[in-house]
Formats: C-alpha cells, sequence, structure tokens
C-alpha cells in the first residue's frame, strides 16, 4: 500500500460578510487528495483534507514542502508496523522533517490538511468511521454518539439591521440548535448590545447566545465590554484580546465572571501550555477552541489533549473552531465538549450528511467509512473534482 499521487487545489468561500477584523469576500481554502494504489470497487481509495475557513489557502507551503515530503518517503515510513494501513504518526514526522521549531503559522495548516486527508484513509481502510478509530486508537474504545454544536453565524452583512440578525438566529434555532453565536466589536459598543438585546429577544435563555470579538479589542477596551456583557449572562465572551495576549486575556478573566473563550488562533501543544499556565483562564468555565484542520491535525491535537490532562483541565472544555465533518469525528471520538457548526456559511466545506441532522442541540456522526465526506453530494462533488485535476 503506497502512495501514488497527492493533488492539491484551491477553493474560495468568499462572502460579503464579516467579522470585526476580516471580510470574507478574498476567503479561500486549500482542498487536498491524497491517492492511494489501493483498489475498492473499481477505484483508487482516497482521502480527502480541506482546511478550515478564516485563514487563506496554504498552496505554497503544501506544493513546496509538505506534499514533496509525503510522496518522495520510502512507503514503509508511512505505514504501520506490519503494513496493513497509513500510520499519521509517522507520516507526521515525515511531514516535519528539516522544520524547526516554533513558528506555527501556515505550516500548521498545511500539516493538518494533509493529516486530515490521511486519517480519512486510514478509516476507510479499516471499513469504519473515523471516530471509532480515534475513540479505538486513543480513548479505550469509548466513543460518544452524539455531538454537541453550536450555530456560528451573525456576521456583519451590508444592509443587515437587527430584525435580520434575529431571523437568522431564528432559523439556526429552527433547524435544532440550542445555542447561537454572533459577532461583536465591528460597530460601536452600543449598537453591538442592540444586536444583542436584539437576538436574546428570541431566545429562552440567555446562555443560549454567545458573542465573538474576533481579537479586535485591545486590553482596557476588552475589559470595558466585558463589564458591558458581565448583565447578560451569555453563554461564553470569546477572543476578547489578540490570541498571544495572555497578559490582556488573564486582566479580563480576573474581572469577567462569565465564561470566556479562545485558542482558534494558536496551533501547537506549547502555545496551548503557554495559555492555560499564563492566560487567567479558568478550567471550571471557559471554553478552549483549537481546531484541529489548522493545529497540525489529530496528531497534534492529542499533544494538546496531554498538556490539558498535565494542567488538570477536563477536555470537555474543548469545542474546536471550524464547523467541518472532520471535527465531529474528532470530539465524538476524543471525548471533547462539543463543535461549531456554520448552518448557511462557507458552504460547501461546512454541511453536514443529511443523516446528520441538528436535534436538540446534538449531531450524530456518520457511520460511513472515513470522515463520510462522500455522504455530502455538494461537498464531494468539489472533492472528487479536486482528486481529478
Amino acid at each position: 500500500m503506497r502512495l501514488t499521487d497527492a493533488v492539491v487545489t484551491t477553493a474560495s468561500i468568499r462572502s460579503p460578510i464579516r467579522n470585526a477584523v476580516v471580510g470574507f469576500d478574498e476567503m479561500t481554502v486549500s482542498v487536498v487528495a491524497l491517492i492511494t494504489d489501493h483498489v475498492r470497487n473499481g477505484e483508487r481509495l482516497t482521502g480527502y483534507g480541506f482546511t478550515s475557513n478564516g485563514r487563506y489557502a496554504v498552496t505554497g507551503p503544501l506544493k513546496e514542502r509538505f506534499v514533496p515530503r509525503l510522496l518522495h518517503a520510502e512507503p514503509d515510513e508511512l505505514l504501520a508496523s506490519d503494513g496493513s494501513n497509513f500510520d499519521p504518526e509517522r507520516a507526521w514526522q515525515v511531514m516535519m522533517r528539516a522544520e524547526k521549531p516554533g513558528g506555527h503559522g501556515d505550516r500548521a495548516h498545511a500539516v493538518g490538511v494533509l493529516d486530515m486527508a490521511l486519517w480519512d484513509l486510514v478509516a476507510k481502510v479499516e471499513g469504519r468511521p473515523l471516530y471509532r478509530v480515534l475513540a479505538d486508537r486513543y480513548r479505550g474504545g469509548t466513543a460518544d454518539e452524539r455531538v454537541f454544536v453550536y450555530a456560528a453565524g451573525g456576521y456583519y452583512a451590508p444592509g443587515k439591521d437587527v430584525a435580520a440578525l434575529q431571523d437568522e438566529c431564528q432559523s439556526y434555532i429552527d433547524m435544532g440548535f440550542t445555542t447561537v453565536k454572533m459577532k461583536i466589536g465591528g460597530e460601536p459598543l452600543p449598537v453591538d448590545l442592540r444586536r444583542i438585546e436584539g437576538v436574546l429577544a428570541i431566545l429562552d435563555r440567555p446562555d443560549q447566545l454567545a458573542v465573538d470579538a474576533n481579537a479586535r479589542y485591545g486590553r482596557e477596551e476588552a475589559r470595558e465590554v466585558a463589564a458591558a456583557l458581565q448583565p447578560y449572562g451569555l453563554r461564553w465572551y470569546e477572543e476578547p484580546v489578540d490570541p498571544l495576549d495572555y497578559h490582556g486575556l488573564s486582566a479580563v478573566a480576573a474581572e469577567y465572571e462569565g465564561a470566556l473563550a479562545t485558542g482558534e488562533n494558536l496551533f501547537s501543544a506549547r502555545d496551548v501550555e503557554n495559555l492555560l499556565r499564563f492566560g487567567g483562564l479558568r478550567p471550571d468555565r471557559d471554553i478552549l477552541q483549537f481546531d484541529l484542520a489548522l493545529s497540525y491535525g489529530v496528531v497534534e491535537y492529542v499533544r494538546i489533549l496531554a498538556v490539558l490532562d498535565e494542567l488538570g483541565w477536563d477536555r470537555r472544555r474543548c469545542i474546536p473552531h471550524g464547523g467541518h465533518q472532520a471535527a465531529i469525528h474528532a470530539a465524538a471520538g476524543l471525548g471533547l465538549g462539543g463543535n461549531e457548526i456554520y448552518p448557511g456559511v462557507f458552504e460547501p466545506f461546512g454541511l453536514l450528511p443529511d443523516e446528520s441532522a441538528v436535534v436538540d442541540g446534538y449531531v450524530r456522526p456518520t457511520e460511513a467509512p472515513g470522515i463520510g465526506f462522500e455522504q455530502i453530494d455538494q461537498l464531494y462533488a468539489v472533492l472528487r473534482e479536486a482528486a481529478h485535476s
């Protein structure tokens, strides 16, 4: 069994929406297809992966460094010891050859997308869904049969008023979500507070709403916003300051009694250790949002979970950013606290299989072999086109 080819393409997820920091009118993702010599049902077995939204495609690192390392490796360097399947942990070591420590930026996304495709292959070779493979390998066979999900939306858009925001969030509730998230920081605070109050008016409880500042605020403004948000009793206040401003985050955490959420823009176990040691976060309430596809994939995420264990954090505090099917499998297989979903945004990459309908805020991972991208017609069309380009 060996890799015979790896196809890298770029797909657009452009949209007129914006958060407090960036617009998405030029947003792209990388798509990869790892093709093997293993034939099943008359076709070569192929593993698929793609990067998460919010970071641009990483074509250069993929084509110049990480894909060539995989394709030029000796076949047994990518395989389990018995040669029966691929081994993502060994492949990870191959991909990271000659890479210096630190600098966890675009290369973390490049390795992450290849890691996703490798795990898709591993589970397909076994003929099982990825979450059960992960549970057997890393959790003693215990898998969650359903995963908490929340609807991430509430972006700013031209002509979008409070009524339109209310309609959007109501549509998520109608879909079966019990928790929704909206953006703040892109308008003056009084405007954002009116937007928050508008959404709260359609919800049963204030803790059904989370807000996301996308690291828009400086330290003092983040504290002022925290004070304004405190009376509402929201689910969480996300990324109040720059992701690496641990001192600023600690200052907010010292004053804000509600939950904080952060981590989607940190990409390594070492970054996570620094966050938890110096960011002032509280393991009894705060949410960690590390994204597998952006942070070197499942292999590094397992190291991240080891850091949580060492520092006394429950892995259920992890609710990954990303909104993709692979993260649902990881949440179910590794025992995480849930996953983000983007209904109607960044399609087709955030779509779920029809069988994974949201019921009372939870979804069941697909039982299809691999990650199950093939169960999502619109997404699989994009992936298959990439594989044959």
